[in-house]
């Protein structure tokens, strides 16, 4: 059997994403998975051994120049990389209009994908052909996945051991294990403190608070502060300039470099973004905290894992812009994201 996974983006959705390919390894033993992927989170899929062919999109760029040559010759690409390799099933669990057409393009006539109740694009019903309601018990993000992959199975994935794991290239890997090594000894935390939407972040002042006590309470312990634009460069440069050199600048890292990275470090603090997850899927412990999303949904799970909500009668909003937003900073603790990292550490 082949089948055709379809999820594109974003970076901790595709990581969220993960466990859909040992539950397919599981329940389907000799299958042939391939995944559609926009080329900007390839690093999470590309050195995995268990797909079999990935199919790379760059959508973003298309829609700039929707007719230039190159577009239409990456279009022209795709579509007959997807003819060729006949596929039994289709599987989108990204659910707009994009991930629809991939489907359609893909000539395969069992095309399985969401709900329409649930679809943000109501568009990509008009694509599958059949479509899976969550049920009650589907809260976390992962078991929404699973719960439209496993329909067609006949095995409850809740009964199951899963993975997510990420592969990264031996020389990330040793490039990892260099970087290490020029750290001083004990723990090694990794603050992330970015994100996508400013209604995520956490305030300035509770980072400088906790890496005081995280650095109190662990002497000789580095703490390492991952940024992917400026405005996170100089919070950055603000924990250190408050703290002192027990904290650092990770270089700047692309993911395939990060990944490795984060899977050497004792723990990962960070609100919902994807370097948090790409932390729990290479199997470091984190804490993690959420303000307009939710902890339900989207925090890793297991012992090993802490997530906080915000004290908030209004979080999970999912708005990105608010007029509280420092009150909603404010309501997660300093207290509350160092007990969780005692709980783990200790």
């Amino acid at each position: 059997m082949r089948v055709l996974i379809i999820k594109t983006s974003s970076l901790g959705d595709v990581i969220h994403a993960l466990p859909v390919i040992d539950y397919l390894c599981q329940v389907s033993s000799g299958i042939e998975i391939d995944w559609v992927v926009e080329e900007s989170f390839l690093p999470v899929i590309e050195h995995n051994p268990r797909i079999a062919r990935i199919h790379v999109v760059r959508t973003k760029k298309w829609r700039k120049a929707l007719f230039s040559v190159e577009t239409r010759n990456d279009l022209k690409y795709l579509y007959s990389s997807l003819r060729e390799r006949p596929y039994d099933l289709v599987f989108d669990i990204q659910g707009n209009l994009k991930s629809g057409l991939i489907a359609w393009l893909s000539g395969c006539s069992k095309r399985i994908g969401f709900n329409r109740e649930v679809l943000q694009e109501k568009v990509n019903s008009l694509f599958t052909t059949r479509k899976i309601p969550f049920r009650a018990i589907d809260k976390n993000v992962t078991d929404r996945y699973l719960r439209v992959i496993s329909v067609l199975f006949g095995r409850d994935y809740r009964e199951m051991e899963l993975s997510g794991d990420i592969v990264s290239s031996v020389e990330d890997e040793a490039a990892a294990d260099q970087y290490l090594a020029s750290l001083p000894d004990g723990l090694v935390f990794v603050f992330q403190v970015g994100t996508t939407w400013s209604t995520k972040l956490w305030y300035p002042q509770g980072w400088v608070e906790l890496a005081r006590r995280i650095t109190a309470r662990y002497p000789g312990s580095t703490i390492l502060i991952n940024w992917g634009s400026p405005d996170e460069k100089a919070l950055g440069e603000q924990i250190i300039g408050e703290v002192g050199d027990a904290v650092r600048l990770l270089p700047w890292l692309r993911i395939r470099e990060l990944i490795p990275v984060l899977k050497r470090v004792d723990l990962v603090i960070g609100g919902d973004t994807g370097p948090v997850y790409m932390a729990a899927a290479v199997g470091t412990p984190t804490v993690s905290y959420y303000r307009a999303t939710s902890a339900a949904t989207y925090a890793p799970r297991g012992k090993q894992h802490r997530s906080i909500q915000a004290a908030m009668g209004c979080a999970a909003c999912y708005r990105t812009s608010c007029d509280r937003d420092q009150e909603c900073r404010t309501s997660i603790s300093v207290d509350g994201l160092f007990d969780a990292t005692v709980q783990l550490i200790d």
